[in-house]
């Protein structure tokens, strides 16, 4: 997607995101914080922090850093975080996934929850992720990603060529998160609803 199309969509998108797709993605959110929650770190990066819906679910002891290029998004976040008393959010900062502004081998876990289909130049993005997790960290990542047959990966072809409008691509191969030459998959599962959502876990070589 282009960037402008980005901005535009999730400008339209803010003020009822919480209660339409939100509430579609809510089985990932979950999926990815409860692992990460489990995990034995200190500190997670959540690239495309949105309306800030996953914050709240993050255990008190985590130090978590948020980015969104929507200032829109963004601004919902600091909402929850400042009403809910959400201690463990370091920071929230608008920031293009492209160019992380962290230094290397800076977070313990890297996350990113639907929002890897929607980013211009997602291979990019990956390699930001990539860079700025630790050595033998994991990066967490819910998508939808397409289906190679069946009714339904019909319509995600029909529906492709307006990703821009919609806000998000319906056709988008989950061979472009796998690209990075120093992550390997650790789990891969389908989530609800109808396995429409994919659960995927990379770690980051220590080599």
């Amino acid at each position: 997607m282009e960037l402008h199309a980005v901005k535009s969509s999730y400008a339209r998108w803010a003020p009822i995101y919480d209660k339409t797709f939100g509430k579609i993605t809510n089985a990932g959110r979950q999926a990815a914080v409860e692992f990460i929650n489990a995990q034995d770190i200190e500190t997670a990066l959540e690239v495309g922090v949105g309306t800030g819906l996953a914050l709240p679910l993050y255990r008190s002891d985590l130090q978590v850093t948020g980015i969104d290029f929507s200032e829109d998004m963004l601004e919902k976040a600091w909402t929850k975080v400042k009403d809910l008393g959400l201690h463990q959010v370091q920071d929230l900062r608008q920031m293009d996934a492209r160019n992380l502004d962290f230094p290397d081998n800076h977070f313990d876990t890297v996350a990113a929850m639907h929002i890897i289909s929607v980013v211009p130049e997602p291979e990019r993005v990956m390699a930001e992720m990539t860079r700025v997790c630790k050595p033998g960290g994991k990066i967490v990542i819910t998508n939808h990603f397409a289906r190679q047959n069946g009714l339904l990966a019909r319509a995600e072809r029909i529906v492709a060529p307006f990703a821009n409008l919609i806000g998000w691509h319906s056709d988008f191969e989950i061979s472009t998160v796998l690209g990075q030459p120093n992550l390997s998959v650790t789990e891969r599962n389908n989530l609800p609803p109808m396995g429409m959502m994919t659960f995927l876990v990379l770690q980051k070589h220590s080599d």
